[in-house]
């Protein structure tokens, strides 16, 4: 017979029973966090309106939108028409992440939603690119949100539940970098950008720690002819990092570098934000305000953050406010902010450093012969063991006794019990190597 390739679609995957289990566990610690801090767990479709997924200002996001065309005769009628233009085929699409779905949730169903809604969602998100080492077509996201909180007690808030959680998953010393969208625009403006150029700024500011100051330069000369602008910027940069290198800087000393610019509110509100965290952590882990940070969507508007991880390059969970989103779809202006965890960026780390998630309860292996044995018992055997709280399988016994218990081991099981005929005598014994 012809074989079929049966390999999942490229860039997504199957995940193995250990898999699961590992990830279940994590998003149980997520979840049960975010719970005692009063965030309450909702749900929203896998896919959007394109037009809602388009306007989202999801930065380079906006370019890997898995988009699906119409169906039926809505498609037909599309093929009729001459000539056919890609915004035509499309109606739907599959959700890059899950700001964009929570904002038109929350504008759809805020009548009947508490104020303010602070809401735990964890899905599926798609994204159309080059499948690599830990980045896939289909992955998770973990986020919380609070919609309807306009002051800085919202971000302390999800940086203090979500800085909880990665503790309950075992990171420690982990660091937050934080910073704020407005202080980016002025740093920018001060510098000799136009508002025009602004954005450009981000974009080569947001590669530096991947890139290096010098390519990040030549970025922006790239796409400005301004030379004094791109010179003082390199110059409170340089003059930045070169004092970064000598040791960790205190807020104090960021006003020393920036001085034309921490007068704001914001500012202070940021100040107030890392005081705040810091008497939270107790030492576990460690906050420091980065005027480099920049994070890629275009939507956000105010303090932005992002979690590292020693030993790791990248980020394992980042956000921020984004005030302006909410208005786009609800034509009134609502404060929200948000934080996610890298959920697979947490679960590569945990599976590198060989983590294997608590056994809360024994499971228990029942081998029977279903040959020999009366069904109805061994289902009263069955039942028998699991009145104590334990995990129980039966399993039909194999013609390799040993080979069966160490493939059992193997998949997790502590226990086996092989069925003699009468549950009312069941020995256990320890399945071990």
């Amino acid at each position: 017979m012809a074989t079929i390739n049966t390999d999942p679609p490229r860039g997504m995957r199957d995940l193995l029973p250990h898999q699961v289990n590992l990830r279940d566990w994590a998003s149980s610690v997520i979840q049960n966090t975010y719970r005692k801090f009063g965030f309450t767990r909702i749900e929203t479709p896998v896919m959007e309106n394109i037009q809602h997924l388009r306007g989202a200002e999801g930065g380079e996001n906006l370019q890997l939108i898995y988009e699906v065309l119409k169906r039926g005769d809505k498609l037909d009628k599309v093929l009729e028409a001459n000539p056919v233009n890609r915004d035509s085929l499309a109606d739907l699409g599959l959700r890059f992440d899950l700001t964009v779905p929570l904002v038109r949730y929350y504008s759809n169903n805020n009548a009947n939603l508490p104020t303010p809604l602070k809401s735990i969602q964890i899905g599926s998100v798609f994204r159309a690119e080059s499948p690599q080492r830990g980045r896939f077509r289909q992955f998770t996201q973990c986020d919380i949100d609070i919609i309807g909180v306009k002051s800085e007690f919202a971000e302390m808030e999800l940086i203090n539940a979500t800085a909880e959680a990665l503790y309950g998953l075992g990171f420690t010393n982990f660091q937050i970098l934080i910073n704020d969208r407005r202080f980016l625009s002025a740093l920018a403006e001060n510098c000799g950008f136009t508002s025009e150029r602004v954005s450009a700024v981000f974009i080569a500011l947001d590669k530096l720690d991947k890139i290096g100051l010098d390519k990040v330069l030549e970025e922006l000369m790239a796409v400005t002819s301004d030379e004094a602008a791109v010179a003082k910027l390199t110059a409170v940069l340089k003059n930045y990092l070169e004092k970064q290198d000598k040791g960790q800087l205190s807020f104090a000393d960021m006003q020393e570098i920036f001085p034309e610019l921490f007068a704001s509110d914001y500012m202070q509100a940021l100040q107030k934000i890392i005081a705040a965290v810091e008497s939270s952590s107790e030492g576990r882990y460690q906050i420091r305000f980065d005027p480099t940070l920049v994070r890629g969507m275009g939507y956000y508007t105010g303090p932005i953050f992002e979690v590292k991880n020693p030993g790791y390059s990248g980020s394992i969970a980042g956000g921020g406010r984004y005030d302006k989103m909410v208005g786009k779809f609800s034509g009134r202006e609502v404060p929200a902010c948000g934080f996610s965890i890298g959920f697979e960026r947490v679960i590569d780390i945990l599976t590198e450093n060989g983590f294997h998630p608590p056994v809360e309860a024994k499971r228990i292996a029942l081998v029977v012969d279903p040959d020999r044995d009366n069904g109805a018992d061994v289902l009263k055997a069955a039942a028998k063991l699991r009145s104590e709280g334990d995990l129980v399988s039966i399993e039909p016994r194999k013609k390799d006794m040993k080979k069966q218990l160490d493939a059992l081991l193997e998949h997790g099981y502590t226990q086996y019990c092989a069925y003699r005929g009468d549950p009312n005598n069941l020995e256990l014994k320890t399945l071990s190597r």
